[in-house]
């Protein structure tokens, strides 16, 4: 049988309102749920402890990319949070990529993934910013998830 919590349900609204609408629409046993940057910038931190009280796991997709103590930081309290997943983007190069993970390797469960290509480049704009080739090759080498 499979993880009945393999869907993860995007909370992409711009307020708390319609955010607890939907979860009161869902099951905490069948799914997680993403917070991105819109809700996360106009409700912040207070609304993912809510949710998490609620017995959801969040995902935390803020995408950080900065140098690498800064990132480590984000992480760390994102992990502090108790969020089940918080994501980096790879293009901050390894020390980043490095910091993030062990801000979090040993204390905490949250688990670490890296965005390679946001799903919304086309060739042309790989191309624009340097990267060669389109963006299922950019990004064809697999996830890789620290818990």
């Amino acid at each position: 049988m499979s993880n009945p919590k393999q869907i993860i349900v995007a909370l992409d609204f711009a307020d708390e309102a319609s955010t607890m609408r939907m979860l009161d629409l869902i099951d905490p046993a069948l799914c997680r749920v993403k917070i991105g940057k819109e809700l996360f910038t106009r409700c912040g931190p207070d609304l993912v402890r809510r949710i998490n009280n609620t017995g959801f796991e969040v995902f935390l997709d803020l995408k950080f990319h900065d140098i690498p103590k800064t990132v480590a930081g984000a992480v760390r309290a994102a992990a502090d949070l108790g969020v089940w997943m918080v994501n980096v983007h790879a293009s901050g190069g390894r020390s980043m990529l490095e910091a993030a993970r062990d801000a979090i390797d040993e204390n905490y469960s949250t688990k670490l993934v890296a965005v390679t290509v946001l799903t919304s480049l086309s060739a042309q704009d790989l191309e624009e910013i340097g990267i060669a080739g389109f963006p299922e090759q950019a990004c064809s080498h697999g996830i890789r998830v620290w818990s």
